[in-house]
């Protein structure tokens, strides 16, 4: 595994100098590999990792799983692209499971929001044959950042009591 990415996946607000000096490299070589990794599209871009559990009024989250026949010349691809298509879907995955074929992260407004997206725009999409809707009640962790604090958690049940 390449530790160039794996620090940028890691903290994505590491200055050239900071990654220079963790991996041993000059900063100019740095740079170069990084510009590389943008221009063979290996580096897609960066985002910031938001506790919305901390934001007023921030919506549900919701992952969705898909059972959809797959098209003879493109397999999956073609409906992945459908899907990924919606602006509320944050995520699209091909998953090795025996039960549904895609997996997407959805966000929406409300719990009928998601359901009305579900009923009316990707269960009506021939090729999908089935789906299930998980919604997310809390986020644990997500790209290797603990977001459940148990010092919060001790707050809350505070609260309660």
């Amino acid at each position: 595994m390449d530790k160039l990415l794996e620090l940028i996946n890691q903290n994505s607000e590491f200055t050239t100098a900071q990654l220079a000096a963790m991996l041993g490299e000059s900063e100019e070589s740095i740079t170069n590999k990084i510009k590389n990794y943008k221009e063979k599209g290996v580096i897609k871009g960066y985002k910031a990792l938001i506790d919305w559990d901390k934001v007023p009024d921030s919506g549900v989250k919701a992952i969705i799983e898909l059972k959809v026949t797959p098209k003879p010349e493109t397999g999956f691809d073609d409906i992945a692209k459908i899907v990924m298509s919606y602006d509320n879907v944050e995520n699209v995955y091909l998953a090795a499971s025996s039960r549904y074929d895609l997996v997407a992260t959805v966000k929406g407004e409300t719990i009928q929001e998601i359901a009305e997206f579900v009923s009316k725009r990707l269960s009506t999409l021939d090729a999908v044959i089935g789906t299930a809707t998980n919604f997310v009640l809390t986020q644990y962790k997500e790209g290797g950042v603990v977001f459940y604090d148990e010092d919060d958690e001790d707050e809350q049940r505070s609260l309660i009591l």
